[in-house]
C-alpha cells in the first residue's frame, strides 16, 4: 500500500489574495492552484468570502490529487472591465481536469454592462469579441453546483469537449438586451446533466451545439432570453451530428422563443436527431415551438440555397401554456432536406396576439405553420388557439 497523503486546503488568501476591487488577484489565484494541483493527497482550492478582481485564468490540469480536486469559491468574483485585459475569449478556464468539483456561494461577475455590451459591432448582435466567464474544456466527471454568473462579456458558462459533467442549482443573471450572452452553451460534449437552474439572459438561456451528445436539461427556468435551444447548426462544414438531446420539465417565463431548433440557411450536411422537449410550460413567450432552418440573426445570410442540416425524430411533448407571437407552432423545414418524423402530442397552447381579425377558422389554422418539406408529421391530442 502506498503512502496516505493528508488532506489540505489552499486558500488564495494565504498565496496573497486580497479582496480589494482595486488589487489584481490573478497572480496570486494562479500559485495557490499550482500548489493545490500538485499536492498529492486530497485537495481543496478554496476562496473566502470578500469581493476579488482576478483577470483571465487558467485553471490546468491533469492535478496529482489522490481524489476528487475540490474547488469552493466562497468570495465573488470579478472581472476587469475592458476587452483588451483579454488575451482570448475567456476569463476563467478549467482545463484537462477529471474528477473536479466546483460550488460555493460565489458570484461570479463579468461587469460586461461596463464596455463589452457597448462596442458598436453589438448593435447588430454580432460582438466582435465575446469573452465566456467560465469555461469548462477537456473535463469529465464533474460537477458544478450552487454557483451564480452574472452579467458576462459573452457566454456565461460553456462547455467544450466535456464529458459526465453535472451543472446543478446553478443562477445565471443578466439582461434581456445584453448582447450575445447564452447562459449555457455545450459544444462537442457528451452525457452533460442541467438540473434545477435558473437562467436569464440576453440570448439563449440554454444552447446545444455540434458534436453534443446525451444531453439532459431538467428542471430549468428560463427567462428572459431567446429560450432553450438546439443551434444554431450547419455553419461550418463537416460539423458532428448532434444525437439524444432532452429538454424536460423545464419553464419559459417572457423569453422571444420557448424550444427551438436553428439552422443556417446554404449550410453544408449534417445532422441532429432524437430530441424530446417534453413536459415545458410557456408564459408568454414568442414562438414557443419553433423549427428554423432559415436562421438568420443579421439578415445578412445567403440564402442561394437551403439549409443541408437533416432533422429527425424529434418529439414534443405536453408543452402547454401562453404565448404572445402569431403562431404556436412554427415549422420552417429545409425544402431540400426534409424534415422527418416530428410528433406533436399533447400541446395545449393559448395566444394572447390580439392583432387577428380574421374569421375563428382561419384563426385556428394559422396558429400552426409550415414550411419547407416534411416527411412524417405526427398530431395528438393538441390544441393551438
Amino acid at each position: 500500500m502506498g503512502p496516505s497523503f493528508p488532506y489540505e486546503v489552499f486558500d488564495v488568501s494565504k498565496f496573497g489574495a486580497s479582496p480589494n476591487a482595486d488589487s489584481d488577484n490573478t497572480l496570486a489565484f494562479g500559485k495557490t492552484w499550482w500548489a493545490a494541483c500538485n499536492h498529492q493527497g486530497r485537495s481543496k482550492f478554496y476562496v473566502p468570502e470578500g469581493r476579488f478582481l482576478v483577470g483571465a485564468i487558467q485553471f490546468k490540469g491533469p492535478c496529482r490529487t489522490e481524489s476528487t480536486m475540490e474547488v469552493e469559491i466562497t468570495g465573488d468574483l470579478i472581472a476587469p472591465t475592458g476587452i483588451k485585459d483579454f488575451p482570448s475569449n475567456q476569463w476563467i478556464g478549467f482545463s484537462q481536469l477529471n474528477d473536479i468539483f466546483l460550488y460555493g456561494s460565489t458570484n461570479l461577475d463579468g461587469r460586461g454592462d461596463v464596455e463589452a455590451w457597448k462596442q458598436k459591432s453589438c448593435e447588430d448582435s454580432k460582438c466582435d469579441k465575446l469573452i465566456t466567464s467560465l469555461s469548462l474544456d477537456n473535463v469529465s466527471n464533474s460537477i458544478i453546483e450552487n454557483i451564480s454568473l452574472s452579467n458576462a462579456k459573452g457566454f456565461h458558462l460553456r462547455l467544450h469537449s466535456a464529458s459526465n459533467v453535472t451543472v446543478h442549482n446553478v443562477s445565471i443573471s443578466s439582461p434581456w438586451d445584453s448582447p450575445n450572452t447564452d447562459g449555457i452553451h455545450v459544444h462537442s460534449s457528451s452525457f452533460i446533466n442541467i438540473t434545477n437552474s435558473t437562467i436569464g439572459a440576453g440570448d439563449d438561456c440554454v444552447s446545444i451545439s455540434t458534436g453534443s451528445l446525451d444531453v439532459l436539461v431538467s428542471g430549468t427556468h428560463c427567462g428572459p432570453g431567446h429560450g432553450f435551444s438546439i443551434g444554431s447548426l450547419g455553419k461550418v462544414k463537416n460539423e458532428e451530428e448532434v444525437r439524444r438531446i432532452k429538454f424536460q420539465n423545464c419553464t419559459v417565463n417572457g423569453a422571444d422563443n420557448g424550444v427551438r431548433i436553428k439552422t443556417w440557411p446554404t449550410s453544408p450536411p449534417s445532422q441532429a436527431s432524437d430530441i424530446t422537449f417534453e413536459d415545458i410550460l410557456m408564459i408568454n413567450v414568442s414562438n414557443p415551438i419553433f423549427i428554423d432552418q432559415e436562421y438568420c440573426p443579421s439578415n445578412s445570410c445567403n440564402t442561394t440555397s437551403a439549409s443541408m442540416v437533416k432533422l429527425s425524430n424529434i418529439e414534443f411533448k405536453n408543452i402547454r401554456g401562453t404565448y404572445r407571437s402569431d403562431f404556436g407552432v412554427n415549422l420552417k423545414c429545409s425544402s431540400v432536406v426534409a424534415c422527418e418524423n416530428i410528433m406533436l402530442i399533447d400541446v395545449n397552447l393559448n395566444g394572447t396576439n390580439s392583432t387577428y381579425k380574421t374569421p375563428k377558422e382561419k384563426w385556428e389554422q394559422e396558429k400552426f405553420s409550415t414550411k419547407g418539406s416534411l416527411n412524417g408529421l405526427a398530431v395528438f391530442n393538441s390544441t393551438f388557439n
